[in-house]
């Protein structure tokens, strides 16, 4: 095919690739060592490279070959060889874990500077050009997080909005937002973006030893979206789980009984919305898009009626009849919520305090808080993404891999949330990875660019490709078809080439 002569820059691409080390495997898909891919287009050609990123994990398992380093969903023991008191000191340090530094999840922008990212307090500088891995960020040496997400957001300025977990400082457990600058000032030219971290406000853990887990946030023009949902981190189970000898990821649990909790967090006054919102129990990844209309916050995410997707990719599953036999027992779906952050305070006990036209309900309680019921928007869509230039604002299109009742992609697809029209591509044995949507120069609508996906065969001998959609009509414009295993990844970004600084290779 023919790619736009516009479409110039680096499609970067980050996720697990290395599930073995000498004798010894991984439990987890999410686990493997991060691989970092990426598709370079330089006038109407496109250039793949692939390197696994040089962590200090991936260091310590490659020179040991085996697994010393443990990961969320598998649990590495020392060398069994040492005396019994290094053993009996090692299983001391690990309490609160040191971990891992496998960045494997997502790409962050600091400025000029690119990261591979995780969950974790650590964060790794890559070159965006080479794939080479630099320099290791802690982020607990700025702000007091033991756990930090994956999906920061960018505002127009440049700075970085992200949320972390700070466990048990000073007996007390809570959500940490904090923002960093794209830059320094002038004279501090020799110091990190870092050494400037702002903690913008912290949100107290409705429960001291179960904190939320939250892979994403939301965010609007004046609000941040904090979701507390029921699918908690058990701390003491945690902070035992290497003397147990189990993995850290069955110390999360799903509490189907209780509520899930909606913050508000103000951007200018930095203070959370007082009125207490709630909806009913769920667990939910990713965020799609939030912003304000009419003294409403409306805000889009994917929801799950049990924790069965991380379940879904042990790889005791991921096996040959991994299609037939793996059934997610809830399917990924789509809902709007509407918060009326200005509604009538003497309204009557069970009205609807939502004044948009919506399906959407928000009912008030006798004790004064906010039950939220949300519409259905679409089921069956993961890794949503948008045209970010339209993030916090209202918003038509979201451009996501389907999935239905299996957790692997069969399709990518383009939902109209307003008219609930999808457009959708789809090839036989195809698993297509999350879609990155590319605004052309001159756009003019939501939608005038491209989707970018990287489609992975499910038969090994066929040639895995990059796919390259017309985003208004999702017709295909070509596609790079690259002649090496290429792995399932994640998440990643599209850098221009004017964000890339000029380093010769």
């Amino acid at each position: 095919g023919q790619l736009p002569t516009w479409l110039q820059g680096v499609l970067l691409r980050n996720g697990p690739g290395m599930h073995t080390i000498g004798d010894t495997k991984y439990n987890h898909w999410f686990d493997g060592l991060a691989l970092l891919h990426s598709f370079t287009f330089k006038n109407g050609e496109v250039y793949y490279r692939s390197k696994y990123l040089r962590s200090d994990t991936y260091n310590c398992n490659v020179e040991a070959n085996r697994i010393v380093v443990s990961e969320f969903g598998t649990m590495a023991y020392p060398d069994p060889c040492k005396n019994i008191f290094s053993k009996a000191f090692s299983y001391l340090s690990h309490t609160i874990p040191e971990f891992t530094d496998n960045c494997l999840i997502n790409i962050m922008k600091t400025g000029d500077d690119f990261y591979a990212t995780s969950e974790t307090n650590f964060i790794r500088k890559i070159n965006p050009q080479t794939l080479e891995t630099l320099e290791k960020v802690d982020y607990s040496k700025y702000v007091a997080v033991n756990v930090a997400t994956s999906h920061p957001h960018y505002d127009s300025a440049g700075n970085i909005l992200n949320m972390g977990t700070s466990i048990v400082d000073k007996g007390k457990t809570k959500y940490i937002l904090f923002k960093i600058p794209p830059s320094v000032p002038e004279k501090e030219k020799k110091k990190s973006c870092f050494k400037h971290l702002e903690v913008v406000c912290s949100i107290p853990s409705r429960s001291l030893l179960h904190p939320s887990y939250y892979h994403s946030f939301g965010v609007t023009e004046n609000y941040i979206i904090f979701v507390e949902q029921p699918f908690k981190l058990d701390i003491v189970k945690m902070a035992t789980a290497y003397m147990r000898g189990v993995n850290w990821a069955s110390c999360l649990a799903y509490h189907k009984e209780d509520k899930t909790w909606f913050h508000f967090v103000d951007k200018k006054t930095k203070k959370e919305v007082s009125t207490k919102f709630y909806t009913d129990a769920m667990v939910l990844f990713h965020h799609i898009n939030a912003y304000e209309e009419d003294g409403h916050i409306v805000f889009d995410i994917i929801a799950y009626t049990d924790n069965s997707l991380y379940d879904m990719f042990y790889l005791k599953k991921l096996n040959k009849d991994f299609e037939e036999n793996n059934k997610l027992t809830s399917i990924p779906t789509s809902k709007r919520f509407v918060v009326p952050l200005q509604y009538d305070k003497d309204a009557e006990v069970g009205s609807n305090l939502v004044t948009l036209p919506s399906a959407a309900m928000a009912v008030k309680e006798k004790d004064g808080s906010i039950y939220c019921q949300p519409e259905i928007l679409c089921e069956g869509i993961e890794l949503p993404r948008i045209n970010y230039d339209y993030n916090g604002k209202k918003y038509k299109y979201v451009f996501a891999a389907e999935v239905q009742w299996s957790p692997v992609p069969t399709k990518t697809v383009k939902f109209n949330i307003q008219t609930k029209e999808m457009l959708q591509w789809r090839e036989d044995h195809c698993w297509p990875s999350e879609p990155i949507f590319v605004p052309s120069p001159d756009a003019r609508e939501e939608d005038d660019g491209v989707v970018l996906t990287c489609v992975v065969k499910s038969d090994p001998k066929e040639a895995p490709f990059l796919l390259v959609l017309d985003a208004k009509t999702f017709k295909e414009l070509g596609r790079a078809t690259v002649d090496v295993e290429m792995h399932l990844d994640l998440h990643g970004m599209f850098i221009p080439e004017k964000d890339l600084k000029t380093q010769t290779e």
